[in-house]
């Protein structure tokens, strides 16, 4: 046993890409898992989105793998991050071979800023007529997110990361973001560089491969991560990790794609890439490893779901990554026999 494991399946293709990467997560250990209800069809059977007893196995896991809610998203997620304490969200935007891509030379990590900005909750009906919604930033948020963006990338040997914020318009909150960020970055000797979100909304599409680590704003990185994704082939690619100081919330970026809910044809890509990031979390590095090669493998040759150009079904996908895994690992076998017999 490695791990207690929540798993929300949610709404839509939710239902579909988590049992994909649960099988997944089978074939290379075992795990407790506890399974637990949020969404659309939750609250229509309950009159909650998110019950007590879903909240409550989240903060108990180790680690959380969800799919997808629908219109109650914000009623689902927001609380989970919550839940969690997860100061910072990681999205790996990345073309792979054999997917075609705008930009094959795409290779970007979002880490975005997870409590405050414009998703902090504070919205009001001032008037029958008028609605505000205050945006929320603090120096203890913004450092926070700041050291482990200096930790990031100097785990990943990268020589910087850049800050994309809008300072120049948002002076009190973005300019606090980006003070704190920066005199935090200052004090751990890492280098940065600074863009305007505007001006690297345009950057990113033109010339991505000048970029390797993003810091930004909550709302920012929401965003800006979705911009490249389309750089790369589409949302069903790109996993996520919701990162808290104990345990951690893993998702696909994608929603719940109700056009081709049920049909059996959603990609498995991203929720198996957000359950290796989950094995990383937990420091199986090895295992994390093993499910990334099977599905660069797959990937790389098909077979392709068909968001992807390809004809074939979640379950052709996740066989084949989990064939991959088996194979790869009957080799490693074998030059591990043969080696002790040399």
């Amino acid at each position: 046993m490695t791990g207690e494991i929540a798993l929300i399946e949610g709404d839509g293709i939710g239902q579909e890409v988590i049992p994909a990467a649960t099988s997944v997560l089978e074939a290379v250990s075992s795990f407790e898992y506890t399974s637990v209800e949020a969404g659309d069809e939750t609250k229509a059977e309950t009159g909650t989105a998110l019950p007590e007893v879903t909240e409550a196995a989240v903060k108990e896991a180790d680690a959380t793998l969800f799919g997808a809610a629908g219109e109650t998203a914000a009623d689902v997620i927001l609380p989970l991050r919550n839940a969690v304490d997860s100061y910072v969200n990681i999205r790996p935007v990345r073309a792979y071979p054999g997917v075609n891509a705008l930009q094959p030379e795409t290779d970007i990590v979002f880490l975005r800023e997870n409590t405050e900005g414009v998703y902090a909750g504070v919205e009001d009906d001032l008037t029958s007529s008028l609605s505000t919604l205050t945006r929320v930033v603090s120096d203890s948020a913004s450092r926070r997110v700041g050291k482990f963006a200096c930790e990031y990338v100097t785990s990943v040997s990268a020589e910087q990361f850049h800050v994309v914020h809008k300072a120049n318009v948002m002076q009190k909150t973005d300019g606090r973001f980006r003070d704190n960020v920066r005199e935090v970055a200052k004090q751990q000797g890492v280098e940065i560089e600074e863009f305007l979100m505007d001006a690297f909304a345009t950057r990113v599409c033109l010339s991505p491969e000048q970029f390797d680590v993003i810091v930004c704003p909550n709302l920012a990185g929401d965003v800006l991560s979705d911009l490249a994704a389309g750089l790369v082939g589409g949302l069903g690619l790109l996993p996520s990790a919701n990162i808290g100081p104990s345990n951690a919330v893993f998702e696909p970026v994608h929603g719940t794609a109700p056009d081709i809910a049920g049909q059996g044809i959603a990609n498995p890509t991203a929720a198996v890439l957000s359950a290796a990031m989950m094995l990383d979390h937990l420091g199986m590095q090895q295992e994390a490893a093993r499910v990334r090669d099977a599905v660069e493998k797959v990937l790389d040759t098909g077979p392709h779901t068909p968001d992807l150009g390809g004809r074939a079904t979640t379950r052709e996908v996740t066989s084949a990554i989990i064939d991959f895994i088996w194979a790869n690992l009957i080799g490693l076998n074998r030059i591990a026999v043969n080696l002790s017999l040399t």
